[in-house]
């Protein structure tokens, strides 16, 4: 390999380009990961046996490239995983997967695996979310069916209709805040009861005060016109195809997911990446970025362990870091002072998640859906509920039984947003537990005597925030887009609220334009933008 590539971070976008580069040119790369973990944001902790995935990550995008590209790591399941046996889920399955080996483009057939006999494999996944709110369910993305009626009530329905109307015949022009794009789709009272009070905890600032562009990446297409055309889809068809192309991302039925979660996988491309010549270093922070006129000409690196530090060359730098702290590296008295200015203004909302092992929930299955010990089927919760700090619910048994130890038991986490350094951030791990338990016990979900274990974990700097100096965005995108071998990719990369399966197509159009020698840099910040990239 003659020339090589520093990739800041091995989350999801850092290992993706690390594997392109690897599969597609000659060039090195060599991976700088701070922390001790792999995957980022996308990693799995095990605790005792039990996983959490933080955040929760459904694997599944309308681009083709991505859906082949995880199932390419880990294929298909081909036989039942250990609830399906249970709950005789035992039909329906692919016999075959293909498999590519890296550096290679012969495409093989081989047997799609039994999860209950092998690891590395994807399973197929229901999607099953809800809202509480006033301690009623409701099916998340709303859904206009009988039981939304029966518990909200004909009048209160009348209402949200007469308000949505009016969204319709008076849309608030031009849309400069987040609270105008929900308005304009689901009308005033629809937005109140179910978006605006979760939505308020997640960024931890109005909706009045956070950009439309939010809304416009993560909920695209979804209105009550489009929620209306869903149902009358699912009631004239069957389909379950995977790919799901004609719905939006919100409504999708199913989705795979690796046997312990998304961490496997990354871990995974993670092996493969340094058995096939590229490098991967952990606990190494980037304190410094070297550069002169339009080029990055090395990064300065600090081993956290031993607090030696040094310069690492290289030809191309992707970064993943924050653009606040990339800017913040570049240290020198040539940055325009605006640039400065901006990068530092720009907000980050962290994510705090309290796991409780239980024997078992205090709240009853009231649905349908068969689960293993009837515990109530929802991969995730959120919570509407204004007395409530905690935004979101996940119970780890429903993404995957091989999640929990004991499937006799219950295993879930409480998802707290917050700031990094805030005052809810820096109470110590005995008080944040005793603070989840409580609004669990408030919201009826569990019986106090029920707990078994816990464990506090804290992600910093977990989703890029619309508002602060964000409108002044472009200013720093134009301004390091000028570096000519200098690739911002992800989430943090970009500041900018991606999924998972867009981080991962940032890298991949980054890794295009070098071996296509492509100088714009336009069409990588076109991801998760255009429909080109979602579709193809």
């Amino acid at each position: 390999m003659n020339k090589t590539a520093i990739i800041i971070g091995a989350g999801p976008a850092g290992l993706t380009a690390a594997y392109e580069l690897l599969d597609k040119t000659n060039i090195k790369p060599i991976i700088f990961e701070q922390s001790n973990d792999i995957g980022g944001i996308s990693k799995t902790v095990n605790y005792k046996g039990n996983r959490i995935d933080i955040g929760g990550h459904r694997f599944f995008s309308k681009s083709k490239i991505i859906m082949d590209w995880w199932q390419n790591i880990f294929p298909l399941q081909g036989a039942p995983a250990k609830d399906d046996l249970i709950l005789k889920r035992v039909s329906g399955f692919p016999k075959e997967a293909f498999s590519r080996k890296i550096k290679n483009n012969v495409i093989s057939k081989i047997k799609a695996p039994d999860p209950e006999k092998e690891d590395k494999v994807m399973l197929i996944r229901n999607r099953i979310s809800r809202i509480i709110f006033l301690r009623k369910f409701y099916d998340y993305p709303l859904s206009l069916n009988k039981d939304m009626v029966s518990t909200l009530g004909i009048l209160t329905m009348a209402k949200f209709g007469f308000s949505y109307l009016k969204s319709i015949m008076f849309p608030i022009k031009p849309e400069n805040s987040l609270e105008d794009f929900f308005i304009n789709r689901f009308g005033k009272e629809l937005y109140l009861a179910f978006f605006k009070n979760y939505t308020e905890k997640v960024w931890g600032v109005s909706c009045r005060e956070l950009k439309p562009e939010w809304g416009m990446q993560r909920i695209k297409g979804v209105s009550v016109k489009e929620v209306l055309r869903d149902a009358i889809r699912n009631s004239l068809s069957g389909n379950k195809n995977l790919e799901q192309k004609a719905k939006e991302t919100s409504l999708i039925r199913q989705y795979i997911y690796p046997k312990y979660g998304p961490g496997q996988l990354w871990e995974e491309v993670a092996n493969i990446i340094t058995t096939t010549g590229g490098e991967i270093h952990k606990n190494r922070q980037v304190v410094g970025i070297i550069h002169e006129k339009n080029k990055i000409t090395g990064v300065k690196i600090k081993d956290t362990i031993t607090g030696k530090t040094k310069t690492i060359e290289g030809d191309f730098v992707f970064s993943t870091m924050s653009i606040k702290e990339l800017i913040e590296g570049m240290g020198k008295d040539d940055i325009p002072q605006e640039i400065k200015e901006t990068a530092q203004g720009l907000t980050y909302r962290s994510i705090v998640v309290v796991g409780f092992l239980l024997n078992k929930m205090k709240i009853k299955n009231d649905t349908k859906i068969k689960t293993i010990n009837d515990i109530i089927p929802d991969n995730w919760i959120y919570i509407q509920e204004p007395e409530v700090h905690a935004g979101r619910l996940q119970i780890y048994n429903n993404w995957s039984p091989y999640m929990i130890k004991d499937m006799t038991k219950v295993w879930l986490g409480m998802e707290y947003f917050c700031n990094e350094g805030d005052e809810f951030w820096n109470i110590d791990d005995e008080k944040t537990v005793s603070f989840a338990k409580e609004e669990l016990l408030k919201l009826d979900i569990i019986y106090e005597e029920d707990v078994l274990d816990k464990i506090v974990i804290r992600m910093p700097k977990a989703y890029p925030v619309y508002s602060g100096t964000y409108n002044k965005i472009d200013a720093i995108k134009n301004y390091l887009n000028g570096f000519e071998n200098l690739f911002l990719i992800g989430r943090n990369g970009m500041h900018r609220y991606n999924n998972q399966d867009h981080s991962m197509l940032s890298a991949i159009v980054a890794v295009e334009n070098i071996i296509k020698e492509t100088k714009g840099k336009d069409n990588i910040w076109n991801v998760n933008t255009e429909q080109e990239y979602q579709e193809k």
